[in-house]
Formats: structure tokens, sequence, C-alpha cells
């Protein structure tokens, strides 16, 4: 599977570790991240990586700052974009059942490497169950 990820100074760890472990696994990865710690702004980060799924050049993406709201709210102004802020394993999975999340955001100030990489295999692993969430999926978009 093709995955962006994109993150900013309080995610470089995380992203070399989630790379690293999906690359591992046979996934390609598009990379928008930073690899330093210098201050940058994560809209710069998470736009990308949120054009790349609206694009369709990759099925998902996993965006990454110290809270993960800001990451989150930045991919949701995308109107094809479903970015859910997750910190456990059992949002990840009801993240895309439920919402068809296309996007995982990881809070790195909150939650461990190990924890964010068992998220992101969660995320990718878990198939919207359509269903009667398909309608309340339908009516998110402000506009089409």
């Amino acid at each position: 599977m093709k995955i962006s990820i994109g993150n900013d100074h309080a995610g470089p760890k995380y992203k070399k570790a989630i790379v690293d472990h999906l690359e591992k696994k046979g996934h390609l990865i598009i990379n928008h991240g930073t690899n330093s710690d210098y201050r940058v702004d994560y809209p710069d980060l998470v736009h990308p990586v949120a054009d790349d799924v609206t694009k369709r050049r990759s099925k998902l993406g996993v965006i990454i700052c110290g809270s993960g709201n800001g990451a989150a709210m930045t991919a949701n102004k995308h109107q094809e974009i479903r970015a859910a802020l997750c910190w456990n394993k059992e949002l990840a999975k009801l993240a895309r059942q439920h919402n068809n999340a296309n996007i995982i955001s990881l809070p790195s100030r909150f939650v461990s490497i190990e924890d964010a990489i068992e998220m992101v295999d969660i995320f990718i692993n878990t198939n919207f169950d359509g269903g009667r969430h398909q309608s309340r999926i339908d009516k998110i978009p402000c506009s089409k």
C-alpha cells in the first residue's frame, strides 16, 4: 500500500520509526515530513499528505504533531479528507470502521512511539464497515 506521511518538529523520531516499520512490511511511503526538531509550521507538511490522499497518489495518510489537533484540523480542511485524531488503539480501529477515516493524526507528546506504531498498523489494516455508517459519512462534507 502507498501511504503518505507528514510531521512537524514534534514528530521526526515517530516518523522515522513508523516509516521503518511500514517499509519492512512492504508499504511504499511518500514522506512530506521534516527530519529535524527545528521549528516548522505543521500545515506546510500536512497539506501535501491530504493532497496525496485526495488525488489518490496514496491510499492513506499519517500525520504527526505535538497534540495531533493542529494537524487533524489542517487535513480536515480538504473536502475528501477524514482525518482522525487517535491516542489509543480502539480509536484507531473505530476511525476506520465507523468513519472511514483516510488519515490518522498522532499526538507525539501524548503517546509512545510503540503505541503510535500499533495504532498505525490497526488503522491501515482495518476496513470500513459501510452500512449504516455510510449515510453519516455522506453528510460530512459541506459541499461536493
